[in-house]
């Protein structure tokens, strides 16, 4: 799975922090310290973990992860992360797709 999404309440940025769905790599997310749980109202799960953001960040780069993209969504932050496939030699093309997110952050201010 070579894309990851991070978010967080802005009223929640010192912890918990949701990092996957319920279709996420189980993996990779007991390596963060993430948990499965299912919101009160909600039918799906979502994995969580109690670290801030910033920690998970820094724990999915020691993964092979990079931030291709952040956003502010209402209340929410919201990180893209991308881990180039093993086989994937052309790496400008992440790169590229850092640059059309900055962008059109830009041109949103």
């Amino acid at each position: 799975m070579p894309y990851v999404f991070v978010s967080t309440q802005i009223r929640l940025e010192n912890g918990e922090t949701t990092v996957g769905d319920e279709l996420s790599d189980p993996v990779l997310m007991k390596a963060i310290g993430a948990l499965p749980v299912i919101q009160l109202g909600n039918n799906f799960k979502e994995y969580r973990t109690p670290d801030v953001p910033r920690v998970v960040l820094n724990k999915l780069e020691l993964h092979g992860y990079q931030v291709v993209c952040m956003s502010g969504i209402g209340q929410t932050c919201v990180w893209t992360l991308h881990k180039p496939l093993a086989d994937d030699k052309d790496v400008t093309k992440l790169d590229d797709s850092s640059q059309i997110c900055n962008d059109l952050v830009t041109k949103e201010t």
